[in-house]
């Protein structure tokens, strides 16, 4: 790792001070002003509040200058940046933070309602500023980044991205995207994911490019701000996709600026990928996890079209095999699971060390628990995921965690969620309830239980009662059954 992360705009300011490095809704920030920024912001940390190397600081923030700022102040300071998902309930939160032991909270104005009664020090996002500048030396192997992933036992783990994780994942971007200072890279995915920070929005800052950030999606105006501020790449999912397919813009927006779209975080419907391409739009997938940074694979731009998808090919710096159940490698074409080598790779889970050992195999290969091939020309597909982990708009849903609130109600006896297909979000949770016997639970009071517990998203569309889960013989429920069941009406 030659150029610290935390160093990063500054490198950048010292080629081009005056040119752009943010623009929102409010105004844009150059590379000079946004170089002082985290200098100020790391100096405020320090001085202010005694942060140091070591310590976590959290971050409820919409996209804004002010979350770019302090993520890389973190970085030049050699504290760990927590980003929290802004879609959480408190109580999530709260459970996320005294895990970490987070020592400060920043938040933006828009949360500061969901931030009151949180357990940490809190301080508002334009707090953070002060005449100078602070510094560390981290090691490539410190810590840079927390981020929580939803744990299939039901509780969250966080992910240690590394500074050389962090500039490995850059260095994939840059290469697999071509990134260079010329682009104008249009970013409206929450950068509390590692995919909206990380596949294109930091190594656009590294490479010296112009970032149009917005705070939170908005099909038409993302559509408006293609057509005005000409953006030469952004990034998507599946749901987003299918807002901006769907808007009456769609169709007569100029999207002629655009050179691809980076797209990622599940299997993507294929009509949905058509769409774009019927636009002019080549789609390049990237796969990838939390645990990866996520940048593992990226489709080259000449293939897009003719391999459309596909998540392409093993990114400039990582690595990827497929293994089949008995250890050995999978021939072309056929199925086994995907493992990731590679400095992009997490460090581990935060005080987790059981769950890290069993998330890595002989050799450093990461378990990414998807099922994909490789066809005849080296090109990887998804094909299905090993884990339950359901995937709607873009966000993470374990089953477990909507388990453990129904399996607390008194009246059900055994319960079970799985994906039920979605032609907008991609996948939706439903539940399968079996109550005991004389028990009642209605339709509503079931997914009232949800309210306040668990975020919007992961709540389930729909409870189907029946009289008994199907199960093996070791009393193990057989989700797929229940699975088909959904699909058959």
């Amino acid at each position: 790792m030659t150029l610290p992360v935390g160093r990063w705009v500054e490198a950048a300011a010292a080629r081009a001070p005056e040119a752009a490095a943010l623009r929102f809704a409010e105004g844009s920030v150059s590379y000079g002003e946004l170089a002082r920024r985290v200098a100020g912001c790391a100096a405020a940390l320090r001085e202010r509040f005694a942060i140091g190397p070591g310590d976590r600081v959290a971050a409820l923030m919409h996209n804004r200058p002010e979350f770019v700022a302090l993520c890389l102040a973190c970085a030049r300071l050699g504290v760990i940046c927590q980003p929290l998902n802004w879609r959480l309930a408190a109580p999530e939160l709260a459970w996320q933070l005294g895990d970490s032991g987070a020592a400060l909270l920043v938040v933006d104005e828009a949360n500061a309602p969901l931030a009151a009664g949180l357990p940490t020090p809190t301080v508002a996002c334009g707090e953070l500023d002060a005449a100078g500048d602070a510094t560390a030396d981290p090691p490539a192997d410190a810590p840079c980044l927390l981020v929580y992933t939803s744990g299939t036992t039901g509780r969250p783990k966080g992910a240690m991205l590394s500074h050389r994780a962090l500039a490995t994942v850059a260095a994939n971007g840059i290469d697999g995207f071509g990134i260079t200072e010329a682009d104008r890279v249009l970013s409206v995915l929450p950068m509390f994911h590692v995919g909206g920070l990380n596949i294109l929005t930091l190594p656009a800052l590294k490479a010296g490019a112009t970032v149009i950030l917005h705070e939170r999606f908005e099909p038409g105006m993302a559509l408006a701000a293609i057509a005005r501020e000409r953006p030469t790449l952004t990034l998507v999912v599946p749901a987003v996709m299918q807002a901006m397919i769907a808007h009456p813009d769609w169709a007569t927006t100029d999207l002629s600026s655009l050179r691809a779209v980076g797209a990622g975080s599940s299997v993507i419907p294929r009509a949905l990928i058509d769409a774009f391409h019927a636009r002019g739009v080549p789609v390049m997938q990237v796969y990838g996890a939390t645990e990866t940074g996520p940048t593992a694979t990226v489709l080259p731009r000449a293939d897009a079209i003719r391999k459309a998808g596909s998540c392409g090919l093993p990114a400039s710096h990582s690595e990827i095999e497929i293994f089949r159940d008995d250890g050995a490698r999978a021939g072309d074409d056929e199925r086994g699971e995907l493992w990731v080598r590679g400095g992009n790779l997490f460090s581990g889970y935060w005080r987790d060390e059981a769950s890290t050992r069993a998330a890595f195999a002989p050799g450093g290969w990461f378990r990414s628990g998807d099922i994909g091939h490789r066809d005849g020309e080296g090109f990887l597909w998804v094909d299905d995921r090993k884990s339950d982990l359901i995937i709607s708009g873009g966000e993470n849903v374990y089953p477990a965690e909507l388990e453990a609130v129904l399996a607390a109600h008194p009246a059900v006896a055994r319960c079970a969620v799985v994906a039920r297909r979605d032609p907008r979000w991609g996948e939706v949770p439903v539940a399968f309830v079996a109550l005991r016997q004389g028990a009642t639970l209605s339709r509503a009071d079931a997914l009232a239980l949800f309210d306040g517990r668990l975020a919007r998203f992961k709540h389930p569309r729909d409870i189907v009662f029946v009289d008994q889960l199907p199960t093996t013989a070791l009393g193990k429920v057989e989700k797929f059954r229940l699975r088909a069941m959904l699909e058959g009406g």
